[in-house]
């Protein structure tokens, strides 16, 4: 589909990866450092943080979960440097992290506040880290010219209305064709919204044990919400979306899928895992927006391609999330907050191939670092999975 692509310029990083922004990342390994780890990256310039209410008080996958998540974050290509902020008692140390992320080969740092000395002396050791890290980073701050089979593209789709089903998701499915035929990496998740529609995944799976994965994580949303008494394709959709027009989760998840656009699915992966098969990748995601944004990005998307049909402002830490409607209305209303507009797809005769060259040629100068509107915005979120109780 994709004949001749140029080349785009990216950053190269040490270990041979990729990224298409170069962040200077502070990551808190525990609840009990969320301000410290906070307080760092609002006075440091270009830095963005990490935080959540998880590191503490997890046991076995649940911990393991917790920790991958935030190596991971280290990891990503799309940061260059990275301060790791602990407490000292918790479950993840900080030191562990660390030198878990120096396998990327970047520059790391750690700190623990008790160690440090409190909260005051613990902000002024990560502000001087941060400092020094960006003289580090600053002299590697350049991109090469690489091609755009390097890139890796996640999907999402949140607040869902009539138009997210017959327009901007399969737009996004031609933009997907685009990046696979090219050689890159298509990375698509929340299993809750495949719920009606995975026989028609399945059927386009490379082979059985992918489409074997599908069926398992879809069946298994069902049984967890059969044990909470929950009636799933009762609860869904949501109210929005049913103000928006969509009337079962069937339809949901017929309209949902089209972002995947008609290709074979290659591999099938768990949450946050990273993809590693040319092609369509499925990853077992909550539907939930933030969480499974963070499973896409942590397995390796530079950038996530999300459409809305109600709006929504979210973005994430380090990675950029391209907003993307066909809802005339919320184009007008959330102007600041959407990037690209395919309302003339229901209303002016743009056809779906010419709006997915467009979502294509658009996520190509986001990827030279053209920001999107959540950057812009500030909009920085960060936010992930969980599978096991606080004890």
């Amino acid at each position: 589909m994709v004949k001749s692509v140029p080349e785009i310029k990216m950053y190269v990083r040490a270990d041979g990866s990729f990224g298409i922004r170069n962040h200077l990342a502070v990551i808190s390994t525990v609840a009990c450092a969320n301000h410290v780890a906070e307080s760092v990256a609002r006075q440091v310039p270009g830095s963005i943080v990490c935080t959540h209410p998880y590191g503490c008080d997890q046991l076995g996958a649940d911990a393991e979960l917790t920790f991958r998540i935030l190596a991971a974050a280290g990891f990503h290509p799309n940061v260059g440097g990275v301060v790791v902020v602990g407490l000292g008692c918790e479950e993840i140390s900080a030191q562990v992290l660390a030198d878990r992320i120096r396998e990327s080969r970047k520059p790391v740092f750690s700190l623990e506040i008790q160690k440090t000395g409190g909260t005051s002396r613990a902000i002024a050791q990560g502000i001087e880290f941060c400092r020094e890290l960006n003289g580090i980073m600053n002299k590697y701050d350049k991109r090469i010219s690489i091609s755009p089979r390097h890139l890796v593209v996640g999907l999402e789709c949140g607040g869902s209305d009539y138009s997210s089903g017959i327009a901007a998701n399969p737009a996004v499915g031609i933009c997907s064709d685009m990046f696979v035929s090219m050689g890159a990496k298509v990375v698509f998740g929340e299993t809750t919204e495949l719920l009606g529609a995975e026989h028609i995944l399945v059927r386009r799976a490379k082979n059985e044990q992918v489409g074997d994965f599908i069926k398992a994580k879809v069946n298994s949303v069902e049984k967890a919400a059969e044990r909470m008494h929950v009636d799933i394709r009762g609860a869904q959709p949501s109210p929005g979306n049913i103000d928006g027009g969509l009337s079962t989760i069937e339809e949901k998840s017929l309209g949902g899928i089209c972002k995947t656009g008609t290709g074979s699915i290659t591999d099938a992966i768990e949450y946050g895992y990273a993809a590693t098969t040319p092609g369509l990748t499925f990853m077992d995601t909550p539907g939930n927006d933030l969480a499974c944004t963070c499973g896409l990005v942590s397995g390796g998307a530079h950038l996530v391609l999300f459409t809305t049909g109600r709006g929504t402002p979210m973005g994430f830490a380090y990675a950029p999330v391209i907003k993307i409607t066909a809802n005339k209305d919320i184009a007008q209303n959330m102007a600041e907050n959407i990037d690209l507009d395919l309302s003339p797809i229901l209303s002016e005769g743009l056809s779906i191939e010419d709006a997915g060259k467009k979502i294509f040629s658009y996520a190509l100068r986001v990827a030279e670092g053209e920001l999107v509107a959540a950057e812009r915005l500030g909009h920085r979120e960060f936010g992930f999975h969980r599978i096991g109780p606080t004890l």
